[in-house]
């Protein structure tokens, strides 16, 4: 054990018992760690460098910038080298600054190899691990480098600081005045007016259970289980999303309700044929043309975007959330039907079995495979390939389904994104 090791493991055994005793388990060893030199030098662990290898303490200004000068409570996701730290610790304004931690084993490592006692005996300092908690914190930086070195323990919250890091940049292609916007919005005006209002179908299943089905693969495991079952007498409600319609036909299920907010969405995902008892819930970014073929009874909804603001002061109408995929406004109206069951089915955000949705070739519908270059962990607790806006679409779900301790949600399977605040349903789940 190194001498940097005995003094930092001293400070935190004495101010964080408990965590002090989860590092001394991690095991640095599994990291291949380098020195990598240019005007200074700095830490490369797995080929991903902590820190810049010029300047250290001129990274760590400009980290530190990006935060309000006035907060008296920060948060740093990552360990680093510790410049950041004591960067935002010269600030005579600062109560506490929380850092978390995003690796274990990186942060142990960098505990044996340089001095942090002057950040981790400052009084303001509170350590945590990451994943402890469920949620993040504001206002933040995150390391860069610790973001791609994120463990399992704490992948969740790393989830989440992406998310919330690339929300502006998400939210470009929304912009109420983008030309194409406007004209989808105006080209649909006149359905939405004379439309019927989702908040009709708010209260009518109250106390009942709800299939909510994505297109997931997973999705291709249950075709036979739930033709069954909706062939019963008795039997729940099934609402899907637009482009788990025409797989499900296909295997001879017939949703109740179908949901769709995508401008990109066509008469190849919602062909019209036999629609006649089957509701659609859309909000007017939908294609007219496949709106005005729907042959069943159709609900105009908004979300609370501000490309709706000038439909909704026009023609009302109720709300569902929306968090960047049809998966929520589906799951919302479930909820706002009054479902006290909700069993998720295909809701992946991620490609189990290498392949991308059920019933569509790779790269129908999005991304082909080749480009999934993140992961989440599945229902087994192992790493599955994804890509980085499933990620925050799971992101936002575990966080709706946080917002609802009424509702019992259930996984149908496994094989996808393990999501916080379901269980695995004792018979569906394999």
């Amino acid at each position: 054990m190194s001498e940097f090791f005995e003094r930092n493991a001293e400070v935190i055994q004495r101010r964080w018992p408990l965590l002090s005793a989860r590092l001394l388990v991690e095991d640095a060893s599994l990291l291949q760690a380098d020195l990598v030199e240019g005007l200074g030098s700095t830490l490369s662990i797995n080929g991903i460098q902590l820190t810049s290898r010029h300047d250290r303490t001129r990274e760590a200004q400009l980290q530190a910038e990006s935060l309000p000068v006035d907060s008296p409570v920060l948060h740093v996701y990552g360990t680093g080298l510790g410049d950041l730290q004591l960067e935002l610790l010269q600030r005579s304004e600062l109560i506490q600054l929380h850092v978390h931690i995003l690796n274990g084993a990186v942060f142990a490592l960098v505990l044996q190899l340089l001095d942090q006692q002057p950040w981790l005996s400052d009084s303001r300092v509170e350590l945590h691990y990451a994943g402890d908690l469920v949620e993040i914190c504001l206002p933040f930086f995150a390391l860069p480098s610790e973001l791609v070195l994120a463990d399992d323990f704490n992948a969740k919250i790393r989830d989440r600081l992406i998310s919330e890091t690339h929300l502006t940049f998400n939210n470009r292609e929304f912009d109420p005045q983008a030309p194409d916007i406007i004209e989808r919005l105006q080209a649909s005006q006149e359905l939405v007016q004379t439309d019927r209002d989702v908040i009709e179908l708010f209260g009518s299943r109250k106390g009942q259970e709800v299939f909510v089905i994505a297109t997931g693969p997973s999705l291709e495991q249950h075709f036979e289980t739930l033709r069954a079952i909706r062939n019963q007498a008795e039997r729940p409600l099934f609402i899907c999303v637009d482009t788990a319609y025409r797989p499900l036909l296909d295997h001879g299920v017939r949703p109740d309700v179908v949901v769709s907010i995508d401008q990109r969405i066509s008469v190849c995902h919602l062909p019209s044929e036999g629609t006649a008892d089957i509701t659609l819930a859309y909000m007017p970014m939908v294609d007219p043309q496949v709106l005005a073929a729907w042959q069943g009874p159709r609900y105009a909804s908004y979300s609370a975007s501000p490309i709706y603001q000038q439909l909704r002061q026009q023609w009302p109408k109720g709300e569902l959330y929306v968090g960047g995929s049809v998966i929520h406004p589906a799951v919302d109206l479930a909820v706002k039907m009054g479902a006290a069951q909700i069993t998720l089915f295909g809701a992946d955000f991620a490609f189990p079995n290498n392949k991308t949705h059920a019933g569509w070739n790779d790269g129908d519908l999005g991304p082909q495979l080749c480009a999934a270059k993140h992961w989440v962990l599945d229902g087994n607790g192992q790493r599955i390939k994804t890509q980085l806006n499933f990620r925050s679409y799971l992101c936002e779900l575990e966080r709706f389904i946080a917002g609802h301790p009424q509702v019992r949600f259930y996984n149908s399977s496994r094989a996808g994104a393990m999501i916080a605040g379901t269980a695995f349903h004792p018979e569906l789940a394999s």
